[in-house]
């Protein structure tokens, strides 16, 4: 069984972070978002993984998975961004005539794809969905069930036939390419995966629902992306290697042998990236912190801190900050009452 992640948009919900990076590259947990859908795809049992790029997209996606072992990941051009159902459509030569499994790559379960990937492989549908109730399902598509049949499938619908929405996980024999090829685009103009499923449906072929069971987040926004580092932060074991000095740690903390802690107090679940240097700070729970970063005199928690970046004589504690790549943020001017500020198109700054 192969897998499709599709990875060709620009993520403009995610934006100012995505003006410069595509969504699927942003970290949490200390590694990219596409890199915790493979390894979710690996523990199910699938190792050939191919990932729908955009010329746009492309570089950064294959320099995040290069360095994943155990997977055969194959990059695959989708020139055009018309949709899902595109997407997947545009990986038919690849699949051949092997069952394969979408994971759309900025979506976590709990437990993962297995559970899925396990009912379909042992049931043998046409398709298998994974569902999961929201409490405004219009914003998703939406099933109707019966028992786990699913009998209707509607994209963002005005008024919805339940509240249960496909939760960015589905399985597929060849079939819904026979759907897929030649279907019209959508009243938004997309070619929607939703309305391939409705196809196998009228064509009398089993598509089946399973709910998800445990938590399930959908991290398409900046605050998404907090809760799914915290989600993930949850899971880590305490492994401290570097040189610490002066230091309290408290929890669960990950320190690479490379990062250096003097002067300071981390209370976990905190990661470190390699070649971390903490000096005189505090790092509170639910924090990742990337590589090359440095962060002096400064009080951080619940937040998310990409790589190369200098953090530094900050007076006003840092909470629920997503922080990119070399950003630099510094404090220690008290007079005169001013701030000077580089922002990015569509960002929002806060100042008390």
């Amino acid at each position: 069984m192969k897998a499709v992640i599709p990875a060709a948009g620009l993520g403009t919900r995610l934006r100012p972070l995505t003006f410069t990076r595509p969504k699927p590259v942003l970290r949490v947990a200390g590694q990219p978002i596409i890199n915790h859908a493979i390894h979710t795809l690996m523990s199910a049992g699938i190792t050939d993984i191919g990932v729908v790029v955009s010329d746009v997209t492309r570089e950064e996606i294959q320099h995040a998975v290069q360095e994943i072992e155990g997977a055969t990941i194959t990059l695959i051009n989708q020139h055009e961004q018309l949709g899902l159902g595109h997407a997947v459509l545009t990986t038919r030569e690849w699949i051949g005539q092997d069952n394969f499994c979408v994971y759309l790559g900025d979506n976590l379960f709990e437990h993962g794809a297995r559970p899925f990937v396990e009912q379909f492989q042992q049931d043998g549908p046409a398709a298998l969905i994974a569902l999961v109730e929201v409490p405004d399902p219009t914003a998703f598509g939406v099933a109707e069930l019966e028992g786990d049949q699913i009998k209707r499938l509607v994209e963002k619908p005005k008024v919805p036939p339940s509240n249960l929405a496909v939760a960015g996980l589905y399985c597929f024999t060849p079939q819904i390419f026979e759907v897929l090829d030649g279907m019209p685009p959508s009243a938004r103009g997309e070619y929607e995966i939703t309305d391939g499923i409705q196809g196998l449906i009228e064509r009398g072929a089993q598509v089946v629902g399973r709910r998800v069971e445990g938590w399930w987040k959908d991290t398409g926004r900046p605050a998404d992306l907090l809760d799914a580092n915290r989600l993930l932060l949850e899971r880590i074991e305490h492994d401290v290697q570097g040189q610490i000095e002066g230091t309290r740690l408290t929890g669960r903390v990950i320190i690479p042998e490379s990062s250096r802690v003097t002067g300071s107090k981390i209370v976990g679940p905190v990661i470190l990236g390699e070649n971390v240097v903490v000096e005189n700070a505090y790092i509170g729970p639910f924090t990742s912190i990337g590589r090359d970063t440095t962060l002096r005199n400064v009080e951080i928690e619940h937040s998310v801190v990409d790589a190369d970046c200098v953090i530094e004589n900050v007076e006003t504690r840092l909470q629920d900050c997503l922080i990119g790549v070399k950003a630099q943020v510094r404090g220690g001017r008290t007079l005169p009452k001013t701030h000077k500020l580089t922002i990015s198109d569509a960002s929002v700054v806060e100042l008390a």
